[in-house]
């Protein structure tokens, strides 16, 4: 089951979504997270921190998958 991951605005790198969804305590950890661990990205394997995810995107790591989901922005009152 994937569970989806409220962006705000269009995009975010895989990097700042690790941090977010919290496999990764900082941005220097993600490298060796990279380089461990079997991360695909739509499928495709993927070993770069700054790709850029988008509305749709699926991650899976591991056995855990994941759906990136934008967030409308909140009108401005």
């Amino acid at each position: 089951m994937a569970h989806d991951v409220p962006i705000r605005g269009e995009s975010i790198r895989l990097g700042q979504l690790l941090k977010l969804v919290g496999a990764v305590e900082g941005g220097g950890d993600v490298k060796a997270f990279l380089a461990n661990r079997n991360v695909l990205v739509n499928g495709e394997s993927e070993q770069r921190r700054g790709r850029q995810l988008r509305h749709g995107d699926r991650i899976e790591i591991d056995a855990h998958q994941l759906v990136v989901v934008s967030q409308p922005a909140p009108d401005p009152a």
